[in-house]
């Protein structure tokens, strides 16, 4: 996808901005409240993809475990994997979570192949491992659009959501529905185009909620190399980044909460931010 074709779901908050305008926010809750000091030590976060080149240098020795999901005959079984990544998309999402929090764990749990494709029930029993196994943020830079496996994925949502493990959810880059993305219970994520990180909307007319940056980014690559990329998939685990710096710093808030927190420091126009300081990476 080039930067000139920007992903579906991205208009609220590259050419609809204004629609975002709110002025209500939650006293007291800032940015430096939220995160200001963490460094997203004592979070896991999985990341549900292509795999993870544990080797990597920007993924700076954080990755702490490796697992696949392989179709047998009985069905799919999660199995340990090799440090590797397969295409190149679960380390860019790994890079970028890092680069906002770097103390963060990362769990590899890889169900695309090298043609960044892979079953829907492999995607299903990779988060359903998620859910068996502490993890705190799961990055979901995939979606299925199988109807079929829709009651499958809004019970594992939801499932993830009443055992307070946060779902971030890239939209589907093109205008179709795709799960678990559109369900409620997740932090769904469409790009913005402003070379910010740290740069977040709330869209206050959902499917999805919430804008990061995903045009023109840049990003580790497979075989220790990096480039420049446009998707949702690359807004995501900003959102992903930003959560794990909140419940580093606040452990044991509800995916609920971390959303109002998220949606009350947001960057949406019309308001005044004499309480916004600027965070840099740490």
């Amino acid at each position: 996808m080039t930067s000139s074709e920007l992903p579906a779901w991205s208009e609220p908050f590259t050419n609809r901005r204004r629609e975002l305008r709110r002025r209500l926010r939650v006293k007291g809750v800032t940015r430096d409240w939220a995160w200001g000091g963490a460094t997203g030590a004592g979070v896991r976060v999985g990341i549900i993809d292509s795999g993870l080149e544990n080797a990597h240098p920007r993924l700076r020795g954080r990755v702490a475990e490796n697992v696949t999901v392989e179709m047998t005959d009985d069905g799919p079984r999660v199995v340990p994997d090799d440090p590797i990544d397969m295409f190149g998309h679960g380390t860019a999402c790994g890079d970028i979570i890092l680069s906002l929090a770097p103390d963060v764990e990362l769990v590899s749990i890889r169900v695309l192949g090298a043609d960044l494709r892979g079953k829907g029930t492999a995607f299903a029993a990779g988060l359903e491992w998620a859910l068996e196994h502490d993890i705190q943020v799961c990055n979901l830079s995939l979606s299925s659009k199988s109807e079929s496996l829709y009651p499958v994925f809004h019970d594992l949502a939801d499932r993830a959501y009443f055992q307070s493990m946060a779902l971030i959810s890239a939209a589907n880059n093109v205008p179709a529905p795709s799960y678990p993305s559109l369900f409620s219970s997740v932090f769904s994520v469409a790009a913005h185009a402003e070379p910010d990180p740290w740069r977040i909307y709330y869209n206050p007319a959902p499917p999805v909620e919430f804008g990061a940056w995903g045009v023109d980014v840049p990003i580790a690559w497979k075989d220790g190399g990096s480039t420049v990329a446009t998707g949702n998939s690359f807004a995501a685990p900003h959102v992903a980044g930003l959560v794990a710096l909140i419940l580093s710093k606040h452990p044991g808030l509800s995916p609920f909460e971390v959303k109002a927190i998220l949606a009350s420091v947001a960057d949406n126009p019309g308001r005044r931010h004499p309480w916004r300081r600027r965070v840099s990476a740490p």
